[in-house]
């Protein structure tokens, strides 16, 4: 069987998924991950893949393309599947996806919809909407015939060593990540670098991790106080860095699912534009910072509609000192 699993939003979806496709990977002989550009990257380090295809969907994503015949008939013409899994989260509709699918010839069918679907779905599947975005994925797999894994934590592929960059012999450290894809869901500069000074004074060794596009703010969260990584990880060199943690500070972000992928505990700043029981740290320790029954809870909003961003404004860095105290401590016993 050639078996294709489809999540085409953004490097968190991806690494959520990867329980699911282990799944899937137990029955098939041959998976391959139909993703968005900025997936590709959590894609290629998931156990149980075997190709990764790359597609940028004009219905997904912050900045999506226009629709393009051209596109879509590549879409078609490089699909070769038996059977796929589309896996989205509760307010997107798979039926767009289905539909190419369904014209690359792929016979069975498999999503959560709301929506009728007519003849573009085999397994029409109602999703728990209360159920985590790793639950429900591994739901729908059961649902099409692919039973969950003995262990349905996230996983990613055996990360590198990042001694080099974190130093080598130095003892435990704790990573701060103020970065996040929409503004909406970061905990502000001046907090995280407020964290990083406390935490050193606490003793805490820190590294300070962000990517290509974010050195400025790494540098200023950093402050001459913490080793600054920004712009100079790679995802598997990040797994690495995260791997090596004794606890992630971090917002609803790529990173934050990516530590708990390699087992990492996670203080959790959580802006509740989106619910945490859907995309909370998965299958490891974690501590919940901020208001989640503030003004902007479920809005789904990029910035925030709030004055001040109270929801995680109001959190300070003593909150994290002690949050990481409780996790880092864990880890060390």
């Amino acid at each position: 069987m050639k078996a294709l699993v489809t999540r085409l939003d953004s490097f968190g979806d991806v690494l959520l998924a990867g329980p699911a496709v282990r799944a899937v990977a137990a029955r098939a002989g041959h998976v391959t991950v139909l993703c968005g550009p900025h997936g590709a990257p959590a894609a290629r380090l998931l156990p149980g893949v075997d190709d990764v295809l790359v597609w940028d969907s004009p219905w997904t994503g912050f900045q999506p393309p226009e629709v393009s015949r051209e596109q879509v008939d590549a879409l078609v013409t490089a699909v070769d599947a038996d059977t796929a899994l589309i896996l989205t989260s509760f307010h997107q509709s798979p039926l767009p996806t289905a539909l190419l699918l369904r014209l690359a010839g792929v016979r069975l069918i498999a999503a959560d919809s709301e929506d009728y679907p007519g003849s573009l779905l085999d397994v029409r599947h109602h999703r728990d909407p209360q159920a985590h975005e790793a639950e429900a994925a591994l739901d729908l797999a059961e649902a099409a015939g692919f039973p969950r894994p003995d262990d349905t934590r996230l996983r990613v592929l055996p990360p590198p060593s990042t001694e080099v960059l974190t130093g080598a012999g130095s003892g435990g450290y704790v990573v701060v990540h103020p970065g996040a894809s929409v503004p909406a869901r970061a905990w502000s500069p001046r907090r995280c670098a407020q964290a990083v000074r406390e935490l050193t004074a606490a003793g805490r060794r820190v590294v300070v991790t962000g990517g290509a596009g974010e050195r400025d703010l790494t540098a200023y969260v950093a402050g001459g106080r913490a080793v600054d990584l920004g712009g100079r990880t790679g995802a598997a060199e990040l797994s690495g860095v995260l791997a090596g943690a004794d606890c992630v500070v971090t917002g609803n972000t790529g990173p934050a699912h990516l530590a708990a992928a390699v087992g990492t505990p996670v203080v959790s700043l959580f802006s509740p534009v989106v619910p945490a029981e859907r995309w909370r740290p998965y299958g490891v320790p974690y501590v919940l910072l901020g208001d989640q029954q503030a003004p902007c809870a479920g809005s789904r909003a990029r910035q925030c509609p709030v004055p001040g961003h109270p929801c995680l404004e109001e959190v300070t860095a003593y909150d994290v000192v002690a949050a990481v105290g409780k996790l880092a401590d864990e880890v060390i016993r």
